[in-house]
């Protein structure tokens, strides 16, 4: 997968990833076009329930959030259904932000998540977009992501 580069859609407003980005080019045919989804929900899904959410997921429409939390709606549902596709700054706290700026954003290096990703839930199958959206694919993600959390806090010095 190629770096994705921090796009600022509004003046205020980062987007990290979109799911639009994902169709046509190196996109499987044979898969619906939600299925570029996936990967983006299971890193919102983690931060969100690892207490790392926007206001507008927790003050604004929390609902959806409980969903996810009771695990009633699946990463890349929320996703699609709660950020409208779009994963954006207001989606995370200040906190989250600044992880998600390294580590998200990082593209394919090494110990960013799109390598993580790949090699966690990725290799088995015959692109990273053929990867299930299920609570397994989330359990074997968040072990890595918060490993690299706690790797990130210990060395954060802003």
């Amino acid at each position: 997968m190629a770096e994705l580069d921090l796009v600022r859609s509004e003046p205020h407003l980062v987007k990290y990833d979109d799911v639009s980005w994902h169709a046509g080019g190196d996109f499987p045919a044979d898969l619906p076009a939600e299925a570029g989804a996936t990967h983006i929900g299971m890193f919102v899904a983690w931060a969100l329930m690892h207490g790392l959410a926007g206001d507008i997921h927790v003050s604004e429409f929390p609902e959806p959030l409980v969903r996810l939390c009771e695990r009633r709606t699946t990463p890349r549902q929320f996703f699609l259904e709660a950020c409208d596709g779009k994963f954006t700054d207001e989606d995370l706290s200040e906190l989250g932000n600044r992880f998600a700026e390294i580590y998200y954003e990082g593209g394919d290096a090494q110990d960013h998540y799109f390598a993580d990703y790949a090699a966690t839930v990725g290799a088995e199958t015959p692109s990273i977009y053929h990867v299930a959206d299920s609570w397994d694919t989330y359990e074997q993600l968040e072990r890595v992501i918060q490993r690299r959390f706690e790797e990130w806090q210990a060395t954060d010095r802003t």
